[in-house]
C-alpha cells in the first residue's frame, strides 16, 4: 500500500517558492481567491445624465474657440430671423416668416390632393343650392380679400354632422353643409368664410411652417445637451411657443375676416351671433338650446394656454371691440351710400306709417 500524502508535506516547498518571488509582487495565498471588488469603503454611483451640459459649460469657460463659434452661430441665427421679419397686412403684427407664398402653395397642394381623395363622391355639384349659396358669398368676399389672382375653387361637402369650413392656400375652399344652418343666412356664412380666407390672406400656413424651422434645431440642441428625450422638449415647445402663436393667428383671422366681410357689404353684427369654436360653429342665440350646448362645451374646454384657439369669451370680447371699426369700414365701402339710402327710406316709411295711424 503506497504511503498517504498529506498537505503538510508541501509546506517546505511553498515557503521556498515564496522567497524566490520579486519584491515588487505582493505575495498571496495560493488557496485564496482574489476578490473582484476593490478593498475599501463602497462608492456611491454617480448621476451622469447632465454630463454633456457640464462638458459644454466647461468648454464655454475654457475654450475661446468654442465661444467664438457659438457667437458666430448666434449672430447668423439673429441675422436670419431679422431678415425674415415682416408685418402682417391690415393687423400690423410683427412676425417671423421664412416660407414664401410659392412654397406655401406647393405644400398645400399635397393637402388638397389628400382632401379630395378623402371626400371623393361626397362633394355636391355646383348647381346644388348649398353650392350656389357658398359661391354667392365668395363672389363678394374675394374682391375684398385682394386675392383675385388666385385660381379659386369652391367645394361643398355633403356632411350634415360636420360643422366646419377651411381654405387651403391657393384658393381651394371647402365647406361642410352641416355649418350652413348655424350660419343662418349669408351674413353668418360671410363671417365663417371671411375668417378662413383671412388665414390664406395672412399666409398663416407659411408662418406656422416657419415656426417649425426655428423650433426644430432648438429641440435637437436641448435634447443633445441635456440628454433628455426629444418628446419632452417638443411638448414644452408646443405649449410655450407653438400654441401661443396659433392663438395669435386665430385672433388675427377674426379681425381681418371681420373687416373683410364688412367691406363686402355684409353686416358685421352677424359675428356677434356666431361663435367660431375649433372645428365647430355654435350659434349664440340666448333663447336657443345651442347656447346651452356652448356653455356646456365652455365648462369642459381646456384653459386658454392649453388651447390652439382663444377662449370663447375672450374671443367674443375682441369681436365686440372691433365692431365700430368694422361698421366704419362698411360705411366707407361702395355699399355705404346704398345702405344710407335704405336706412333713410326705412325711417321715412316708419314716420309715414305713424302719421297715418
Amino acid at each position: 500500500m503506497p504511503p498517504r500524502i498529506h498537505s503538510s508535506h508541501f509546506l517546505p516547498l511553498l515557503n521556498a517558492f515564496k522567497h524566490t518571488l520579486p519584491p515588487s509582487l505582493p505575495s498571496r495565498s495560493p488557496c485564496r481567491k482574489q476578490s473582484k471588488f476593490p478593498i475599501g469603503p463602497r462608492r456611491k454611483p454617480q448621476y451622469s445624465r447632465f454630463n454633456r451640459a457640464q462638458q459644454v459649460k466647461q468648454l464655454w469657460y475654457t475654450s475661446p474657440t468654442f465661444r467664438f463659434r457659438v457667437g458666430i452661430a448666434c449672430a447668423c441665427l439673429t441675422g436670419f430671423i431679422a431678415y425674415n421679419l415682416e408685418r402682417v397686412p391690415i393687423s400690423g403684427r410683427l412676425r417671423f416668416n421664412c416660407v414664401r407664398a410659392s412654397w406655401e402653395e406647393d405644400v398645400a397642394g399635397n393637402l388638397y390632393g389628400a382632401v379630395m381623395q378623402e371626400y371623393r363622391g361626397r362633394i355636391l355639384p355646383s348647381s346644388h343650392p348649398d353650392s350656389k349659396l357658398v359661391q354667392k358669398v365668395m363672389k363678394r368676399l374675394i374682391p375684398a380679400s385682394g386675392l383675385e389672382g388666385q385660381e379659386w375653387e369652391i367645394y361643398v361637402i355633403n356632411d350634415k354632422k360636420t360643422m366646419n369650413a377651411f381654405v387651403i392656400p391657393g384658393g381651394k375652399v371647402f365647406v361642410f353643409n352641416g355649418v350652413l344652418p348655424l350660419c343662418n343666412g349669408e351674413d353668418g356664412l360671410a363671417v365663417v368664410l371671411g375668417h378662413e380666407i383671412a388665414h390664406t390672406f395672412a399666409h398663416h400656413t407659411g408662418e406656422k411652417l416657419s415656426r417649425g424651422v426655428l423650433a426644430f434645431p432648438f429641440i435637437i440642441a436641448i435634447s443633445f445637451i441635456f440628454d433628455i428625450s426629444g418628446w419632452w422638449v417638443q411638448m414644452a415647445t408646443e405649449y410655450v411657443y407653438e400654441r401661443p402663436g396659433s392663438r395669435a393667428q386665430e385672433s388675427e383671422a377674426d379681425y381681418i375676416g371681420l373687416l373683410m366681410m364688412a367691406q363686402s357689404c355684409y353686416d358685421p353684427e352677424a359675428a356677434v351671433g356666431l361663435f367660431v369654436y375649433p372645428l365647430k360653429i355654435i350659434s349664440l342665440v340666448s333663447n336657443d338650446s345651442r347656447w346651452e350646448r356652448m356653455e356646456q362645451q365652455e365648462k369642459f374646454a381646456p384653459p386658454q394656454f392649453l388651447s390652439t384657439h382663444p377662449s370663447h369669451y375672450n374671443r367674443m370680447g375682441k369681436i365686440k371691440e372691433w365692431l365700430p371699426q368694422a361698421q366704419e369700414k362698411r360705411s366707407e365701402s361702395e355699399c355705404g351710400s346704398v345702405m344710407q339710402y335704405a336706412s333713410d327710406f326705412k325711417k321715412a316709411f316708419v314716420r309715414e306709417s305713424d302719421d297715418l295711424w
